[in-house]
């Protein structure tokens, strides 16, 4: 208890913490229910009106803007930033559980290319616990007390940490760009590392290099390898696995 109430109450994270625990449930929930109506199973059922599918993304939709301005207006503290944290989080969690859907305009829920939502959920909830757990964007919580108080310096590391985390994500690693804005190390090693072959760097640098070019499609080759299966399966059982043949209508679920 003393440590939440060190680390949690009086930094006034508590709605964070909501936050994150009400998104999470949220997308957990949401892909039960999903997956019962897919498998016709249970009272669940889809929701229209007019005709017209409604996706559970417009009530998200709803919910994150009402929760947002709530979370702005209520501050860190009492039971209104609490109330508005948690329908911030509800409404994240069903926004981006089709997160896909908004990317493709299309109904690719349950396709490969419904894993896309899947992916930012769990980027979300790792970046957000991150913050949670005390690390700030751009490499600020690595100054000491006097870096803090020295302006050049925490402009420079903010602008240099920001810098790998653009290098990477020119570099084609999106991902590790993301949290490399939360942990500078990480945006470091990405940036120095070889860019992926169809990253904008990869056409840009390595347009007149076949050497660089050759290791560059080796090692994406052999990475893939190693972490594209067992991401889908990660995905698959999170998310539920996709359909053999691509949804392509937007009423369809």
């Amino acid at each position: 208890m003393g440590w939440f109430e060190r680390n949690i109450m009086e930094p006034g994270k508590l709605p964070l913490l909501l936050a994150l625990i009400s998104f999470v449930l949220t997308f957990l929930i949401t892909r039960v229910i999903t997956r019962l109506i897919r498998a016709g199973k249970g009272p669940f059922g889809n929701v229209s009106s007019g005709g017209v599918h409604v996706h559970h993304v417009v009530p998200g939709v709803i919910l994150t803007i009402v929760g947002g301005f709530g979370a702005v207006a209520g501050g860190q503290y009492g039971f209104g930033s609490a109330l508005a944290a948690v329908i911030f989080g509800i409404g994240a969690g069903l926004v981006l559980d089709e997160f896909a859907l908004v990317l493709h305009l299309a109904d690719v829920y349950w396709t490969p290319d419904g894993r896309k939502s899947v992916e930012m959920v769990v980027l979300t909830a790792s970046l957000v616990g991150l913050l949670l757990l005390g690390f700030s964007p751009l490499g600020v919580n690595d100054l000491n007390e006097d870096q803090q108080q020295n302006r050049a310096v925490a402009l420079v590391t903010v602008l240099g940490n920001f810098l790998f985390a653009l290098i990477a994500l020119f570099k084609g690693k999106v991902r590790l760009a993301v949290l490399g804005a939360i942990i500078p190390l990480v945006a470091l090693v990405a940036a120095v590392r070889l860019a992926r072959p169809t990253s904008p760097w990869a056409r840009r640098f390595y347009r007149n290099r076949p050497r660089a070019r050759a290791r560059s499609a080796l090692r994406s080759y052999h990475h893939d390898r190693r972490w594209v299966a067992p991401s889908r399966a990660f995905h698959d059982w999170l998310g539920g696995a996709p359909d053999p043949e691509p949804a392509r209508s937007l009423e369809r679920r």
